[in-house]
């Protein structure tokens, strides 16, 4: 390779991170373009380029998402949420009760939907025990990801480093320097090693400092009543009301503070996306959405009263006095992913009516209402939609790579409970199998994803959706890049320079080097990328140190999950941020620590536990 040719690639590394750092586009899209650009310029040829698609750890992901998807499925994931959560008496007893839980879990299931079952009832919890979900949401994501660097199979991070390290041949231009160091692969348990210290320091990290760190906004907890249950109102336009026959605008109806007009309701019409010269009718419904002491506020306007509702109704259902004139559509709250095609996009530019059936409401940024024309609003990662939706919504698009999370509201979950306890007994084999080594982790969770489907716990198209095709797109596309870096020499040159600058300080400085290295790359990108495009860095520099490469492969594997000082650190981090009211600087002053003591624990005791350097 000529010299052209890695300092392209140079360019194109810097270039890629500098853009995804700006969130300004879906990761999938930026490093397939990255992919393209190497491919046409000559650096990587066809074959290279897509030899990541068809990696084994990229086809052992896919398959754990249908795996996971059949726990959700079934409700066995929700089962055992609402048996642990159960009815905490203080803050500390709600986080006890949800860290645990949730770390020992996702080392067994992927940490996306352990989140996301556990967000609805942990809402319950705080509103019931008058806990601010600023102390709970943050420690759930962080929980989720402290467990999953357990095992094999808790993070995807964790398969497709396997994955690398099963492509390397055991010799000594890639394996061990000695006899006496521990071969290159990944085991079941093989990660427990380092990750249960980690994980057992950093629960105990999140309980102990957790009161102190964590923002108190407890007004959040008035606020998700109100945006829970009363977030919806429905208001009838009485005979004779002196708004009739005016425009909206003209009755001030358009710029309430907190409230949008979502739709109108007639006899014989509905009129959705309320333009501002929309005239008020005798006899409209007017539908809100907003904030419930503006919606007290707005009943005070005369000629505006409460839409009957059935009287036997529940207090918290009859809030929701829409839903009797229009039960097929649905408010819907989506969180849109660190991927999604719609970031970047202003909502008017993003066509989400066209795309999904759905009319944005609002939208949240960090818990808070964004002010301004609601159609100039240009998406983020993190920000949480709130829809109108026909039923079904969350079904078809809860699991699409633009969103992370879908909650739709007042629409009881079609779960097959009864086939709970076998999706159960096929995770307990699956884990079973991987533990004894009896099949290579790929065909463990074929297998493992198959029965899941032939055993109706979940279905062919629900199984199809459960797979996260974006993620999947930015491992292979990582994947490729990763082999542009080892072709020109990158690789080995950063290996050398991070040899040549930090030796003298010693195998643990070099060490920290590349943990803190990855950490950086996965704040920018996602944490699978950070450590495909780390892992020839790392096997590079211990290779030419004389060094033994494991304690910098599993560095590698720790740093790109233990990132908690971002909110695009992880992409669990992102579905809490809205829920929690979280801003930026709250996971810096949180999980920055938390971040640093990962960091300390690994580099420390990495070469003890496989076999020094």
């Amino acid at each position: 390779m000529g010299n052209f040719d890695a300092i392209l690639t140079g360019v194109m590394l810097v270039l890629m991170i500098g853009t995804l750092a700006m969130g300004r586009f879906s990761a999938d899209i930026v490093m397939m373009g990255v992919l393209l650009v190497l491919l046409v310029g000559g650096v990587l040829e066809p074959d290279e380029a897509i030899a990541g698609f068809a990696n084994q750890g990229v086809i052992t992901v896919a398959m754990l998402y249908i795996v996971a998807t059949a726990m959700k499925e079934t409700g066995a994931m929700a089962r055992i949420t609402s048996v642990l959560l159960g009815r905490p008496n203080s803050e500390r007893s709600a986080q006890v009760k949800l860290t645990l839980p949730v770390a020992v879990m996702s080392a067994f299931i992927n940490n996306t939907p352990i989140v996301a079952m556990f967000l609805p009832p942990l809402a319950g919890v705080a509103r019931r025990c008058r806990i601010a979900p600023s102390k709970l949401y943050m420690p759930l994501s962080f929980a989720s990801i402290l467990g999953g660097v357990c095992t094999l199979i808790g993070t995807s991070t964790n398969v497709i480093v396997a994955g690398l390290l099963n492509e390397k041949e055991n010799t000594s231009d890639g394996g061990p320097v000695t006899a006496d160091s521990p071969a290159l692969s990944f085991g079941m348990f093989t990660l427990a090693k380092i990750g249960l210290p980690i994980a057992i320091a950093g629960l105990a990290y999140i309980l102990i400092f957790g009161r102190k760190l964590l923002p108190d906004r407890a007004d959040l907890i008035d606020e998700a009543e109100g945006h829970g249950h009363g977030y919806h109102a429905a208001l009838k336009v009485c005979p004779g009301s002196p708004i009739i026959g005016k425009t909206v605008e003209a009755a001030n109806l358009r710029n309430l503070p907190g409230l949008f007009l979502a739709r109108i309701e007639r006899s014989d019409d509905t009129v959705i996306a309320v333009s501002p010269q929309e005239i008020i009718e005798a006899e409209d419904v007017l539908v809100f959405v907003g904030q419930l002491d503006s919606v007290v506020e707005l009943q005070q306007i005369k000629g505006l009263v409460p839409s009957t509702t059935d009287a036997h109704e529940h207090e918290d259902e009859a809030t929701d006095a829409s839903a009797s004139y229009r039960p097929n559509l649905h408010i819907v709250e989506a969180v849109l992913s660190n991927n999604s095609s719609l970031v970047g996009l202003t909502i008017r530019q993003s066509g989400i009516r066209t795309r999904y059936g759905a009319v944005v409401v609002a939208v949240r940024r960090q818990g808070q209402q964004i002010p301004g024309k609601l159609g100039e609003i240009r998406l983020r990662a993190g920000d949480t939609l709130l829809l109108e939706a026909p039923p079904g919504f969350a079904e078809r698009f809860g699991v699409s790579g633009d969103f992370y999370l879908v909650n739709e509201r007042f629409t009881p979950a079609s779960l097959r409970h009864e086939r709970a306890w076998v999706a159960l007994a096929i995770l307990a084999l699956l884990v079973t199998i991987l533990t004894f080594g009896v099949l290579q982790p790929m065909t463990a969770a074929m297998l493992a994803a198959g029965l899941m489907i032939l055993t109706r716990c979940c279905t062919g198209p629900q199984a199809r959706r459960g797979v996260d095709f974006s993620i999947l797109t930015v491992i292979g596309a990582s994947f490729g890049i990763g082999q542009a870096m080892t072709n020109t020499g990158l690789a080995e040159d950063i290996s050398h320079f991070m040899l040549e600058t930090f030796s003298g300080m010693g195998p643990y400085a070099l060490l920290a080097c590349v943990y803190l290295l990855t950490t950086i790359f996965t704040a920018c990108m996602t944490n699978n990328a950070a450590a495909v495009l780390m892992f020839p860095i790392a096997i590079g520099l211990a290779i030419e140190g004389q060094l033994n490469p494991m304690p910098f492969v599993v560095a590698i594997t720790v740093a790109a999950s233990c990132e908690f000082s971002t909110p695009i650190g992880y992409q669990t981090h992102l579905m809490v941020m809205g829920p929690g009211g979280y801003k930026w600087l709250d996971y810096t002053r949180f999980g920055g620590p938390l971040t640093i003591l990962c960091g300390v624990l690994c580099v420390t005791l990495a070469p003890v536990m496989f076999g020094g350097f």
